[in-house]
């Protein structure tokens, strides 16, 4: 399983599992990592797990949050790298992905790009977007301009439209009390599904259209 190690100038301070779908990092006393320091933001990021995978994401902290020495807005993690909040460091372990060679390139102004291949350049599938096609907000478009895009409620069902190089997935976040999968085209998904320009989605009840631009 997946952890972090919360530590600072250098005295570990606790660690995190990595068993939940999302965690919030930040200064608020209601945050999953609580860290009590004027140099984060109330809210300053949250790490998202998918299957063997973990994302970081910055919540536009007033300081940023940091990877290798660069600034990230959004970054796919890799065993044994470190994020540095303030003067705070988290180091990620997942023994589960030692031999991964998923990477990927993120900048400070720009949304993370795409999970490539260690070595070489990613490649950039055409952008895309989902599009509300029932009641109360039929029309309402939202772009899939990140790595990782959630969609959802809380507690009834949750999923995430994740871009890789080949494309994108619909992934099960939280299947919700009743253990129902999101729906592809009327019919439940498996853990993952790769997804086809036109596809008609089904995540908590809202159907939405997914479309390739």
């Amino acid at each position: 399983m997946a952890k972090l190690v919360l530590s600072f100038n250098g005295d570990v301070i606790r660690e995190y599992e990595l068993d939940r779908g999302s965690l919030s990092i930040g200064r608020d006393q209601e945050n999953d990592i609580h860290i009590d320091n004027p140099a984060v933001s109330s809210k300053h990021a949250k790490i998202l797990t998918i299957l063997n995978e973990s994302f970081i994401e910055d919540l536009d902290s007033t300081n940023g949050t940091y990877i290798n020495g660069k600034k990230i807005a959004g970054h796919a993690l890799k065993d044994g790298e470190s994020i540095f909040i303030g003067e705070h460091e988290l180091n990620y372990s997942n023994a589960e992905t030692k031999s991964s060679k998923s990477d990927s390139v993120t900048t400070s102004n720009k949304p993370a790009e795409d999970i490539g291949t260690a070595g070489t350049a990613s490649t950039e599938p055409r952008a895309a977007k989902l599009q509300i096609i029932s009641e109360p907000n039929s029309g309402k478009e939202l772009p899939l301009s990140k790595i990782i895009n959630t969609v959802g409620r809380t507690d009834v069902q949750v999923a995430a439209v994740l871009r890789r190089p080949d494309g994108y997935y619909l992934i099960v976040v939280d299947a919700g009390k009743n253990n129902k999968r999101p729906m592809v085209n009327n019919t439940e998904i498996d853990k993952q599904q790769l997804l086809a320009d036109r596809d008609t989605i089904e995540v908590a009840g809202v159907q939405m259209l997914f479309s390739l631009i």
